[in-house]
């Protein structure tokens, strides 16, 4: 099992990339994980829809053949940090590899979304992507300590 945690952009702010790189790392601990970060599409003259498109389209040419494709959406599936790491290890029990893809500043696609296996709701807010990759790679990590019955998770 491979984890891959697809993402448009690069975290902009130096403190978040800092926090979200050591949550990835310490979830690499757990579960192979490798990180993909597609391009922003520049919206200035774009309307919202053109630029999910066309970032869903990179994030859609990234996700590898095979892989659960895990759609990270506000109106999707909510699972504590229990049942999502039941979740995760059921996938890896399985020989699954799972792709978590988290989009742009506005959103994943429809036709990404209407590609997901599961849709994940990361939180009851709305996140901006950088914070949605640090909420989801502080669970991966999580979800190993729960696995291995390590002490992190009170």
């Amino acid at each position: 099992m491979k984890v891959f945690l697809i993402a448009v952009g690069k975290p902009r702010n130096a403190s978040l990339a800092a926090a979200i790189a050591e949550y990835e790392e310490r979830a690499a601990r757990y579960w192979p994980l490798e990180r993909v970060e597609v391009r922003e599409e520049p919206a200035k003259s774009a309307s919202p829809d053109l630029v999910r498109d066309r970032e869903g389209e990179r994030l859609a040419a990234k996700i590898p053949a095979g892989a659960v494709t895990v759609c990270c959406d506000p109106g999707g599936r909510r699972m504590d940090s229990a049942v999502f790491s039941g979740w995760l290890q059921g996938q890896r029990e399985g020989g699954r590899d799972v792709a978590f893809v988290i989009g742009g500043a506005f959103g994943l696609s429809p036709a990404l979304l209407a590609r997901a296996a599961v849709r994940l709701e990361l939180a009851p807010w709305t996140l901006p992507h950088e914070l949605a990759r640090l909420v989801l790679a502080e669970q991966l990590y999580r979800a190993g300590t729960i696995v291995r019955r390590e002490p992190y998770h009170k």
